[in-house]
């Protein structure tokens, strides 16, 4: 069972019922028995209804293959049965309403008010789960970072954190860029911004690791992505998020870590709690490329290369400053849209820490060599404040299933079917690069919050950019302008 709570608005479940075949206390149309022994009217909206997908699934039938036109809701590709305590729907705003529109800093943070204050959320939601785990880790929150959704997660987080002062806290914030937005007017993009300033600050206090992301709006050319659709851009996303927290999950000792463990190597400079997530990907070696290692053809060669060289130990060990992947989902922070690639800037900033997880990739003596000589080269580097990587490996490739879309190809450029796995490299880092972002986010915003918050919001912006300079004495001043 998914120890998971999740908020949304009025429609936002798409055609998810409360209850589902594992959790059916009530039969179909019965209603809750009310305290209420008087005669009752029960009024009905219309329902929403079920994708093919999902009626296929409910029958025990062979699903038809999902599109960008049969993926309304996120419901629509889902299956997973939650328990019905894990699906909370909040009725008083409603999903994409243009009267009350759910857009504000200030609207979350009212709203996770008045509902803890009638219901108590935590105890009501969260504690039920949290009671019922064994060797608890850490508490994963995924929120909009510059949507109301900021305001109630803040608030959501610091009661958390009042509740359980040592738990790991791992914060996923995502952002909508203006360009797969269909163009954000200016105005609206400056509300964003402002959001996101005002959510990072606050969950800045209370997580254990926040990490900003959205989707480039330049990918690669191996990735086919739909700009339009959710369903692809969170495709892409949970690729790399799924991977790069597998440590937390695996059973084997060699490769396996807490949530806390990983926080901690993040952070291992202080308070430097904002990372950046990046991620590569390539297809398995086919059985025609087992032998290529060996063969004259140069081209053959490098792509085999290529397929074969992800494995994390190894990237960590040639590239002792940080390893850079093709695909970075850090937001500019840019009023104006500025084109950039899914890579970064050839400008590389400084990297204080590292996690890197690979999967998929064959282990081979080099990886082996490079895996055995990282704890001692880590504690040293650590010791002279240089980066700092840790390495995870796993043979398990990422499971491309029937609810995921199309949107990877091999290296003819071919889209890769659903059912098979997918080598990935994927990372968490903290650089410098983030004292650069946080302050042009202050220079953006502040001029747009009201007087009694702006001077606050601007010293707490500048403090969170001071911690990704202290620590660092290399003699140069490369970092201060990263």
């Amino acid at each position: 069972m998914p120890r998971t709570v999740i908020y949304d608005l009025k429609g936002g479940f798409g055609s998810m019922a409360k209850t589902n075949a594992l959790y059916n206390d009530l039969e179909e149309g019965q209603t809750p028995q009310a305290l209420w022994n008087g005669p009752t009217v029960l009024q009905k909206q219309p329902t929403i209804p079920q994708s093919a997908y999902q009626q296929s699934l409910d029958a025990g039938l062979e699903p038809p293959p999902l599109s960008t036109d049969s993926v309304r809701y996120w419901s629509d590709f889902n299956r997973v049965f939650y328990h019905p305590r894990s699906v909370v729907q909040l009725n008083e705003y409603e999903l994409n309403s243009s009267i009350m529109p759910f857009e504000r800093y200030a609207t979350g943070e009212d709203l996770f008010a008045s509902l803890d204050k009638e219901h108590d959320l935590l105890d009501r939601d969260l504690r039920p789960f949290i009671e019922e785990a064994d060797q608890m880790q850490g508490i994963q929150v995924m929120t909009g970072l510059d949507d109301a959704w900021g305001g109630f997660a803040a608030k959501y987080l610091e009661r958390v954190r009042d509740e359980y002062g040592k738990m790991a806290v791992f914060v996923w914030g995502n952002e909508q860029e203006s360009v797969r937005a269909g163009g954000l007017s200016r105005e609206k993009r400056l509300l964003r911004l402002a959001n996101k300033a005002r959510t990072l600050t606050e969950v800045y206090k209370h997580a254990s690791v926040v990490v900003p992301f959205t989707v480039p709006a330049t990918l690669p050319g191996s990735v086919a992505l739909n700009g339009g659709s959710q369903w692809h851009s969170t495709a892409l996303l949970v690729a790399a998020m799924e991977s790069v927290t597998l440590p937390s999950r695996l059973r084997d000792a060699a490769n396996r870590d807490t949530m806390g463990t990983l926080a901690d190597t993040l952070n291992a400079m202080g308070k430097q709690n904002v990372a950046s997530l990046a991620m590569r990907f390539a297809p398995p070696p086919t059985e025609e490329e087992g032998g290529m290692e060996w063969t004259n053809d140069l081209r053959q060669r490098q792509l085999f290369s290529q397929k074969s060289s992800g494995h994390a130990a190894v990237m960590a060990k040639e590239n002792p400053e940080g390893v850079f992947l093709d695909i970075n989902f850090t937001p500019s922070d840019q009023l104006d849209y500025v084109r950039r690639r899914g890579g970064g800037d050839d400008n590389r900033p400084r990297v204080f820490s590292q996690v890197l997880t690979s999967r998929g990739y064959e282990i081979d003596e080099q990886a082996q060599e490079a895996k055995e000589a990282e704890e001692d080269e880590r504690f040293r580097r650590k010791s002279s404040y240089e980066p700092v990587t840790r390495s995870y490996h796993t043979s398990l490739r990422f499971p491309l299933l029937d609810s995921f879309p199309q949107i990877f190809k091999d290296d003819n450029g071919e889209l890769l079917k659903r059912g098979e796995g997918l080598n990935v490299t994927s990372s968490l880092s903290t650089d410098a690069s983030v004292c650069k972002r946080l302050k042009l986010l202050g220079t953006t915003v502040v001029r747009s919050i009201g007087m009694e918050d702006r001077e606050q919001l601007g010293n707490e912006l500048a403090e969170m950019a001071d911690e990704y300079h202290e620590g660092w004495s290399s003699g140069s001043d490369d970092g201060d302008d990263d």
